[in-house]
């Protein structure tokens, strides 16, 4: 997708900014810090208050839970299509899991009373912030069905899936024991998973980088989860 153009004609990788009036987008990046979001660099800890919002231009974030025994599985992803930190959008203020950066890039930070300011100014962002709320709902209620109700193959191909919407290019830094904990299954049950897609030159997988191959057949292997949210989320931007 080309990159969208704000109000000051300069190049815009956030899709939810981009669709924003000119004014609104020239008021609240006016407003903003770009700032660079390091490889697992914690954004939000689990319960921790969130003292700004990230529109992300690149990169992709991560939002996990941890059970009691040290198990994580992944329960949201960010990209250059949203935003992260919602709760403070929605006045409470904190975290509900832990969010951190699962693939290095750049966004604009603007402080939560900022955006709060902003969407009580503008009619446009507190719709699209509302859009976005829904979509995320949606996604975690699909996401709930589908870690029960779908095997590990189809779930492992929908996660590649949002990860290489997001990541920028066909190859992404991840590690099967990384994998593992996003899927919340045992790196052995990954390892078979990203073995058969490997084997059918779907994708390659070396040094801790994942390379899609065939987009294509990747699709045809996710669940049917990976439409149903992707289409969610267009409607939600449109």
């Amino acid at each position: 997708m080309a990159d969208s153009h704000g109000g000051s004609g300069a190049p815009v990788e956030n899709r939810l900014l981009a669709a924003l009036p000119a004014a609104d987008y020239d008021r609240v990046v006016s407003r903003a810090e770009d700032v660079a979001l390091a490889l697992r660099d914690t954004v939000y800890p689990a319960d921790g208050p969130i003292d700004a919002v990230y529109f992300l231009r690149s990169g992709i974030l991560s939002m996990v839970v941890t059970t009691a025994d040290g198990r994580t599985a992944e329960v949201g992803m960010v990209g250059r299509e949203g935003v992260a930190g919602l709760p403070a959008f929605l006045g409470t203020g904190r975290s509900p899991c832990r969010v951190f950066c699962q693939a290095p890039g750049r966004a604009w930070r603007v402080p939560a009373g900022v955006l709060r300011e902003e969407a009580g100014r503008s009619d446009s962002l507190r719709a699209r912030l509302l859009r976005y709320t829904e979509y995320r709902l949606a996604a975690a209620s699909q996401s709930t069905a589908c870690g029960q109700l779908h095997p590990v193959g189809g779930r492992c191909a929908r996660w590649l899936l949002d990860t290489h919407d997001r990541a920028g290019g066909d190859e992404f830094p991840l590690t099967q024991e990384f994998l593992s904990m996003m899927l919340g299954v045992r790196r052995a049950t990954v390892t078979v998973a990203a073995g058969q897609l490997q084997k059918r030159g779907v994708i390659r997988y070396r040094r801790g980088a994942m390379r899609v191959l065939n987009r294509v057949k990747l699709e045809a292997a996710a669940c049917e989860c990976y439409r149903l949210v992707r289409d969610t989320l267009d409607r939600a931007l449109a």
